[in-house]
């Protein structure tokens, strides 16, 4: 859209930015966007990690004030950086990472979001008061129900009716489909479309094409913090244009192998993991056999789970959320106790072993949130990279720097990690170039066992397709690797062989060609 286009009409547009600009010292977020959104429209905008999509969505509501530009809600220009006049004027955003109070009820938290009305004190007024807003949304979720005890796919819920307590005339969502099952997808689609068909604006943060192709009316693209294509129809443009759009000349290299897990598969098609199948040992390099743990604050305890992946071998977990899956990585890492049944590592049982000892042995693990478990973030690049070696080391030794350093340095140009310096600190890079600095650190030559949960969550399409290859690689050096994801085209195109985790158990199993229908049917319990 044009900027004499913007000028034409400059009521008619729900949400409109003039040449919005944003510094973060010398990284330039975004540079010059001017974007308008139509009315009552759903609308996608998509682009690589540090492309500018949440800097964007977080100008628009707000909370971030441009060096430059301007913005308009409904025709009516308002103060930039400023959450209050934002929201008056209608415009609310649900973040990725969810922002209502965990220890709050459900009743609690829509009175904590309201600004407007008088405010109401007793519990039952507090429930008459929002019950008709989550009835309007068909949220499943008790008012005296805790946040924390909530399924995501509720959380969000009430996430989206907290934000239109406010009346919210545009409602923006940031990769509202990360952590969502595909049956818990089609029920936020249903419910954004309600929300259009009353009225309401809705722009979404989106990474996957085929949920871009499935629910928006335009999409719009950003590269370098800059637009280089949209708002366009859904219907005027296709997967590959979109994908080029992303990610530029590489496009057609990028997504040429896993075109299915990058673009998206249909639902009902049958899919078939693009792997060949693997030539399973008969002594498999991790056995589990009957194991039971606790429940504790993580998630259900495990329920006599039994699993074997072989050498050479990709094997997916899939599972909504909570169910295990993250009791499953930390009875493996012997953060979690076993309280019976075995587990072996290549033939040699460690269910009582330390940690270090298994690491010894060759478990390597990319863990499930790359910036609060994977890397201290106020440390240097090289102090990261080297923990795997120091706490496999003796605790009295002397440490050469230098040496760290520059074995750290040759190891991230291998992994194509972008930095300035390994003096750097962690929290400084990209979320590609974080995980690749943990594959650095965790996938070496004396690996056995690569446990990678949730490997490619909030990476842009090169950053996934970087991960995945490095996997493979994994896997043809004869390494078993373990993956725990929520994104099902990511399981169906790399995987050897997936289970499905409900409750803390083992109920399905499934090998190629995969059927999104029965996987999902397994993961809610209707298999």
């Amino acid at each position: 859209m044009t900027k004499a286009m913007l000028a034409e009409a400059p009521t008619a547009f729900a949400l409109q930015c003039r040449d919005i600009s944003v510094q973060y010292g010398e990284v330039a977020a975004l540079v010059g966007v001017s974007l308008a959104f139509a009315p009552k429209l759903i609308h996608a905008v998509v682009g690589q990690n540090g492309a500018g999509k949440t800097t964007f969505a977080r100008v628009a509501a707000g909370i971030v004030k441009p060096v430059s530009g301007t913005l308009a809600i409904g025709g009516r220009e308002i103060p930039t950086g400023n959450v209050g006049q934002a929201r008056a004027a209608g415009v609310e955003l649900v973040h990725q990472s969810f922002a209502l109070p965990p220890s709050f009820t459900v009743a609690e938290s829509m009175e904590f979001g309201a600004e407007r009305g008088r405010p109401v004190f007793s519990r039952r007024g507090l429930e008459k008061r929002w019950q008709k807003h989550l009835e309007n949304l068909g949220v499943r979720a008790g008012l005296r129900d805790r946040i924390r005890d909530l399924p995501v796919e509720a959380q969000q819920g009430v996430e989206i009716a907290r934000a239109l307590v406010a009346d919210a005339k545009v409602l923006i969502l940031d990769e509202p489909t990360a952590v969502l099952s595909p049956s818990g997808i089609e029920k936020l689609f249903e419910r954004l479309k309600g929300l259009k068909a009353s009225g309401v604006t809705v722009i979404l943060i989106l990474h996957k094409i085929r949920e871009v192709l499935g629910v928006a009316d335009t999409v719009s693209v950003l590269r370098g913090g800059r637009l280089v294509e949209g708002p366009i129809a859904v219907g005027a443009t296709n997967a590959r244009r979109l994908s080029a759009s992303i990610i530029g000349v590489q496009a057609e290299k990028e997504i040429a192998a896993d075109e299915a897990a990058l673009v998206g598969a249909t639902a009902g098609d049958a899919l078939a993991g693009a792997a060949p199948a693997a030539a399973i040992n008969a002594a498999p390099v991790l056995a589990m056999q009957r194991v039971v743990t606790r429940a504790d604050s993580e998630g259900p305890g495990l329920e006599e789970v039994s699993l074997r992946i072989g050498r050479g071998e990709i094997v997916g977990v899939a599972g909504v959320e909570g169910n295990g899956q993250r009791t499953l990585v930390r009875v493996l890492a012997n953060l979690v106790e076993a309280r019976s049944g075995q587990i072996l590592l290549e033939g040699k049982d460690v269910t009582k072993t330390p940690l270090s000892e298994r690491r010894a042995r060759g478990l390597r693990i990319i863990p499930f949130e790359r910036n609060s478990e994977g890397l201290s973030l106020s440390s240097a690049l090289w102090e990261n990279w080297s923990a795997r070696q120091l706490l496999l080391g003796p605790a009295l030794r002397l440490i050469n720097p230098s040496w760290y350093r520059n074995a750290c340095d040759a190891s991230l140009k291998e992994w194509d990690v972008r930095y300035h310096t390994t003096m750097q600190a962690a929290g400084s890079l990209s979320g590609g170039n974080a995980q690749k600095l943990i594959l650095a650190r965790e996938i070496d030559a004396d690996a056995s066992l690569i446990i990678a949960a949730q490997p490619t969550r909030g990476l842009d399409v090169g950053a996934t397709a970087f991960v995945w290859r490095a996997l493979r690689d994994a896997r043809a050096r004869g390494c078993a690797v373990l993956i725990i994801s929520s994104d099902l085209d990511e399981l169906f195109d790399i995987c050897d062989r997936i289970v499905v985790m409900l409750s803390g158990r083992i109920v399905a199993e499934f090998r190629p060609p995969y059927r999104l229908g029965e996987v999902g049917a397994a993961m809610t319990g209707a298999h």
